[in-house]
């Protein structure tokens, strides 16, 4: 049986941040791999224009090609609309019965957790691996000590995909911050200029 951190994210586009995350997690946890699991479409972020879904896919799969801990999932994008983390979880599970999932996520998604469909059903079957993110103000109290939830000394990320895109948009460089195949393809199709 393998341990496999899934890692939630629109990854619109991956950057050298997400890719310390991950590394670190193979590294220092318990975990076997990190599967980024590529959300089509966040329920908390209706009508964000983001890259479609084969472009991202592309570019988390030239990210992550040297590292063979690492793995891109697509499984969110045959799902009905809006993803819920519940369904993906029991279609992963239904998929791979043999291994265990455990979730990875920042600290501040812990804040609006309680508001995630069926958070309860997650908790009580899933272990939550959190890194620290800066924003991680209003934790509930049920969710600070609760014996699923654990923290991780991961490296605290500043880069945001946002920033990114922002910055490409004004004609910025941003090859610091991305893997260098991945800004010779943005530049090449011409992503986030709009």
């Amino acid at each position: 049986m393998q341990k496999i951190g899934l890692f939630f994210g629109s990854f619109d586009p991956i950057h050298k941040g997400h890719l310390k995350l991950a590394e670190h997690f193979v590294k220092s946890s318990d975990l076997d791999f990190i599967w980024f699991v590529i959300t089509p479409e966040n329920p908390f972020k209706k009508n964000s224009k983001i890259l479609s879904n084969s472009n991202r896919l592309d570019l988390v799969k030239n990210a992550i090609k040297s590292n063979p801990k690492l793995h891109v999932s697509s499984i969110e994008f045959d799902l009905p609309k809006p993803n819920y983390t519940i369904q993906t979880l029991k279609k992963i599970e239904a998929e791979y019965p043999k291994d265990r999932f455990v979730l990875i996520m920042g600290e501040d998604n812990l804040s609006s957790f309680n508001k995630w469909k069926d958070y309860n059903k997650i908790l009580s079957n899933y272990e939550l691996y959190i890194y620290p993110r800066k924003n991680s103000n209003n934790v509930p109290k049920s969710l600070h000590e609760h014996p699923k939830i654990k923290r991780n000394n991961a490296p605290q990320i500043e880069i945001s995909s946002s920033q990114i895109r922002e910055r490409i948009k004004k004609g910025l460089d941003v090859s610091e911050l991305i893997p260098k195949m991945n800004w010779q393809l943005i530049k090449e199709r011409g992503f986030y200029k709009f």
